[in-house]
Order: C-alpha cells, then structure tokens, then sequence
C-alpha cells in the first residue's frame, strides 16, 4: 500500500500546486474556489499570506514522496475549518481521507468545521469517514460554478476516526 505524508509545503511545490488548482474538472468539483485559477499572481499572493500565518497549518500531501496535493486547517470566524486539494489523477484511492485523518490528528481544536458542495459525494465521503458530521447546508456563490449552489456544513468534535485499510486489490 502506497505510504501517504504530510510535509510542510515547500517553495518548488508551488508550480505543482497551481497547475493542480486549475484543472476544469478539479475547480468544478471544489466548486468554493478562487475567482480565478489560472491568476498565477494571486495564487502566489495567497500562498504567500498563507504560509506567513501562524493560524494556518498548510501541508502538502505526498504518496510514496511524491507530491498529489495540499492539505490546510485555517480559522475564520473564530472557527477552525480544514479543505484538501487532492490531484484529480489520484481521486478514489483514498489518499483524502488517509490526509485529512493525518491532519486532524495533528491540529487538537476543536469543533473542527469543514464545507463542500453538497453534490461532491467523494468529498463528503472523505470527511463522513473522519468523524465531521453534517450540521446544516446553505446556498452560496461558487467560483467554480459562477453560481449559487447548495453547501454542505460539517462539524468534528472528537478525534478523528481513521480511514479503514484497504487490501491491495483495492488500492486502485
């Protein structure tokens, strides 16, 4: 089974991250993105302010060593919230849910929040299997969608479950 990491994200990550961040069919599931992904000034602006934040664990996700993604808790509101970007190439293999177990077992707070689009099944599937429960929905705009769309609102009190091993006829 493929070893999945976290690290801290490093400066020769960023092109990666980006070109990750605009995949059409990525931004279209995220849905809740930046206005637009292909500004590589702005996703620089941000990762900047991002990783000069004391509030903010961001970490990149590695299989094996190899970088498929990133992996962040962050507060807004005086909430604690987590959201993953998981390179679409690796979507289904359980790297998300083995990452977001590794990241809230290692940020303490809580209630830990998160938000999907509530149509983003494996998204929900991940954070359902980390121990978030579902506390309400609302609509909000998504960039990534250039409409309003139903969210989802979930919620971790205790620690997170971890993800079930699968066998290796299951790693696909």
């Amino acid at each position: 089974m493929a070893e999945v990491a976290l690290r801290l994200v490093d400066d020769s990550d960023l092109d990666a991250l980006f070109e990750q961040m605009r995949d059409p069919e990525s931004v279209r599931m995220a849905a809740f993105t930046v206005k637009d992904p292909d500004d590589r000034a702005a996703f620089d602006a941000q990762m900047a302010k991002i990783r000069a934040s004391a509030d903010i664990v961001h970490r990149a996700v590695t299989v094996d060593g190899r970088l498929v993604g990133s992996i962040a808790s962050f507060v807004i509101e005086g909430d604690t919230e987590v959201t993953y970007w998981i390179d679409r190439s690796f979507w289904g293999r359980g790297i998300a849910s083995r990452a977001l177990a590794l990241l809230v077992e290692s940020v303490p707070v809580r209630p830990m929040f998160a938000r999907v689009a509530s149509d983003n099944a494996g998204s929900l599937r991940v954070l359902r299997k980390a121990g978030f429960v579902i506390t309400g929905t609302e609509i909000s705009f998504a960039n990534g969608r250039d409409a309003r769309i139903e969210e989802t609102i979930l919620r971790l009190d205790g620690p997170a479950k971890a993800p079930a091993r699968r066998e290796p006829s299951d790693a696909g």
